[in-house]
């Protein structure tokens, strides 16, 4: 979860207690007693150097005496106003600077309250309210366009499995008994190279199918899923992964499991495409009321910072996109890389005891153990 911080440094307890009575007043009140005071000092030391002057017997009065005595007393206003001023101002200067590095992208920081001056201590409850509205309003967006987008994903693979799919296979079957009943080897040739094209259209289908939204993930839950995909990615990849999960008990939320399922397949997809890898673990656990995730590959590596504040990058688009999957679960996404180390993904997701189902996941077949590509531990 995201951590609200305040700015540091920027109480009041650091005033003389004697001061503290003073600050608490209304900001109306502070500049009026600030003023008061310059007023007072400014009659009080005039009255005094013109009554010393003109008791004087050495001549004092003189244009020049008068000019460093006007000088100084202004200087002495001025000093002594400053200061008053800026002590009344200070919440609403750090108030100041709290809206300035939120501008700036904190989106995290908040406002201090001093205890003291009920005026900066309203407005700034009153900023930090209205962050927090604004961060719970896109917060909610985010899990609206998140969830939007998944049951347009389910629904798109529900049409293609059920329907395209169920089409190429009557046509297919339709192809191979045109195929029976033709007697030129010409034609039977066509008609097998059309079947070829048909049965690798199916394959394409069903791979964009289960992409989108794999059956497994609804039907048997994480883990079952992530093994299908990982074997189906070292098949076409050339990829090792070596995946391992331990201290499951039962299967996870159905929104977590999806968040994982999309860390997963978006850290691997951008393994393929960019990474030059020939080697990625993947290990999930969960313990201590949370569940974790590290995905860490050989590759290349990359600047983390320079791809984020890159605009239009889609790599940096897909990193934005698992770290947002994280926060809206009030979890972390922490990435790792440096050019030619590779890179490292660390997720945590808090988990609560009544958040598990008692379901138990299914064990792998020996083929599922040892998929084309390389190991996959469970």
């Amino acid at each position: 979860m995201e951590r609200k911080t305040t700015l540091a440094g920027s109480g009041v307890q650091s005033w003389p207690r004697l001061l503290r009575p003073l600050l608490s007043l209304p900001i109306f009140y502070k500049v009026l007693i600030a003023n008061s005071l310059i007023i007072f000092v400014g009659a009080t030391g005039g009255t005094w150097l013109a009554s010393h002057l003109n008791d004087s017997r050495q001549g004092l009065a003189t244009p020049t005496s008068l000019i460093i005595f006007i000088t100084v007393g202004w200087l002495v206003s001025v000093a002594l106003n400053f200061l008053l001023l800026q002590i009344a101002f200070r919440p609403l200067m750090d108030l100041g600077k709290v809206m300035s590095r939120v501008q700036k992208g904190e989106r995290s920081l908040r406002a201090p309250l001093t205890g003291l001056d009920p005026q900066a201590d309203q407005l700034a409850a009153t900023f930090n309210v209205m962050l927090e509205a604004i961060d719970e309003a896109s917060r909610l967006r985010s899990t609206q366009i998140i969830n939007a987008q998944e049951q347009e994903r389910k629904r798109i693979a529900r049409e293609l499995h059920d329907e395209t799919s169920q089409m190429l296979t009557s046509l297919l079957i339709s192809l191979a008994i045109l195929e029976k009943s033709v007697t030129s080897p010409e034609a039977r040739e066509r008609i097998a190279d059309t079947r070829n094209l048909a049965h690798q259209t199916l394959r394409a289908i069903r791979n964009l199918s289960i992409d989108l939204r794999p059956s497994a993930l609804d039907d048997l839950g994480l883990l079952p899923a992530l093994r299908w995909y990982i074997k189906e990615y070292q098949q076409k990849c050339s990829i090792e992964v070596e995946f391992s999960a331990t201290g499951f008990k039962g299967r996870l939320p159905a929104e977590m499991e999806t968040v994982l399922y999309r860390i997963v397949q978006e850290a691997l997809t951008n393994t393929a495409r960019h990474a030059n890898a020939t080697r990625v673990s993947i290990v999930l656990r969960e313990e201590e009321g949370a569940v974790y995730a590290t995905i860490s590959d050989n590759g290349c590596g990359f600047d983390v910072e320079a791809l984020m504040k890159t605009p239009g990058q889609e790599r940096g688009l897909g990193l934005a996109g698992m770290q947002e999957r994280a926060v809206l679960l009030d979890g972390t996404l922490e990435i790792k890389s440096r050019p030619g180390e590779g890179t490292t993904i660390e997720v945590r997701l808090p988990l609560r005891q009544s958040d598990a189902a008692p379901v138990t996941y299914p064990e792998l077949t020996p083929s599922e153990k040892q998929p084309r590509g390389g190991p996959v531990k469970v």
